[in-house]
């Protein structure tokens, strides 16, 4: 369907086709099943730097318990689209300003990340004259092996080293204006590996538990962090969420005596699946007897697949208008290269890939872009033209999806 909606609108253009498309319809219903699943002591947020979208997050927002933040920037974007939502606001580089503007905007939880940044909460609070409620950032001693980027396990700049949890409890008993209510445990990227993210928030469970015993805690709050991740390389072998949820309800019912609530903060599981690129074919040539198709559209757009050095999935969507009278380039069961249009050879998003067919003047759909795609993306290198952007929903009387809402980009 989504491949009707890009042929039908490049037949009623002139210019080449390079949009973002993004399908609300299959946003809510993927949120949705998400949530039916999940025990009721769990809470959903959503991350938004996987995708800060406006419209995404108004379409959100009525389903997530909330939004996880990592900058003032994204604090704000929040509150534009929802005064009262709760937000969750971690990252390990946070200014003075930010947690007072943080403090300011009522942020449900602030996820402390060093010593030095309790200490300037505690200031900030008691300038204030209010309590503020921090989880304490564990990074962990021991890593989760199948994640694709690791925030803990590692040397990282993220969080407390669970070393030195004992120490950072013992300088939060003294101030009165923190109130600690559990800790947060965000400690990978892109997992695919359901078993290994539920050995993970047993772990979790087990250090919290420890923790509050030790140290006579009365904890709310188990931040278990995202991380879950898409599997690019192949569309069809996807993190198993239903087997994940039969083990943490073993694992919920395990820890029943405890009544905290347990937050997931997602965010390329919850939108990578709703978005779409297109981008049209503008050229197709062989240098070094390989073949290359270079598009209007590239890294500087989809940055993903060039920053971690993978290929994007994509599928090819025939065009058969060719206005011109000479040769149209063609390749037929061609192995190729798909490369963007920036003056570097790293603007590649996909290599080696097998095609039926491809032609100039074709688009190449890539699915699963609708996380850390735009929003990660140089956009202004070349100054080439943004891409439009498309908003599809489902029209409930005639069953089909229509373009809801469209933005237009700036060169036009």
């Amino acid at each position: 369907m989504i491949e009707n909606i890009v042929q039908t609108y490049r037949m009623k253009q002139e210019k080449p086709l390079c949009a973002y498309i993004y399908d609300l319809s299959k946003l809510r219903s993927h949120v949705e099943a998400l949530l039916t699943t999940l025990p009721e002591n769990c809470q959903l947020f959503y991350a938004i730097k996987a995708n800060s979208d406006e419209t995404l997050l108004k379409t959100l927002a009525p389903h997530v318990s909330g939004f996880e933040v990592a900058s003032l920037g994204e604090i704000e974007k929040v509150r534009s689209v929802d005064q009262h939502i709760p937000i969750l606001f971690g990252g390990p580089g946070k200014t003075y300003e930010e947690i007072d503007m943080a403090i300011h905007h009522g942020v449900t939880l602030l996820h402390v990340e060093s010593f030095h940044e309790l200490n300037v909460v505690n200031h900030i609070a008691k300038q204030r004259e209010v309590s503020v409620s921090i989880l304490l950032r564990v990074n962990l001693r021991r890593s989760v092996p199948n994640a694709k980027l690791k925030m803990a396990g590692v040397p990282t700049q993220f969080g407390i080293d669970e070393k030195e949890i004992p120490k950072a409890i013992s300088l939060v008993n003294p101030m009165p204006n923190i109130n600690l209510c559990g800790f947060h445990f965000h400690a990978m990227s892109n997992n695919i590996d359901a078993m290994s993210h539920a050995y993970f928030v047993d772990h979790c469970f087990a250090l919290s538990r420890a923790w509050e015993n030790e140290f006579n805690l009365d904890i709310s709050y188990m931040n278990v962090g995202g991380g879950i991740g898409i599997n690019y390389l192949d569309i069809h072998d996807q993190f198993n969420w239903e087997e994940f949820m039969l083990v943490l309800h073993k694992i919920i019912e395990k820890n029943k005596d405890k009544n905290w609530q347990i937050l997931f903060e997602c965010g390329r599981y919850i939108t990578s699946s709703c978005g779409y690129y297109a981008t049209e074919v503008l050229d197709i040539k062989q240098n070094h007897e390989q073949y290359f198709c270079v598009l209007r559209g590239g890294s500087h757009h989809l940055r993903l697949p060039a920053a971690w050095k993978q290929n994007h999935p994509f599928t090819v969507v025939p065009v058969e208008k060719w206005s011109y009278s000479f040769e149209r380039p063609e390749l037929v069961n061609t192995n190729i290269t798909v490369a963007g249009e920036l003056c570097t050879p790293n603007d590649v998003l996909a290599r080696d890939v097998n095609i039926t067919r491809l032609r100039v003047g074709d688009i190449l759909l890539f699915s699963y872009a609708g996380a850390y795609g735009w929003s990660i993306s140089h956009h202004d290198f070349l100054s080439h033209p943004h891409p439009d952007r498309f908003y599809l929903d489902q029209n409930l009387q005639e069953n089909e999806l229509l373009i809801i809402k469209e933005i237009r980009n700036s060169f036009q």
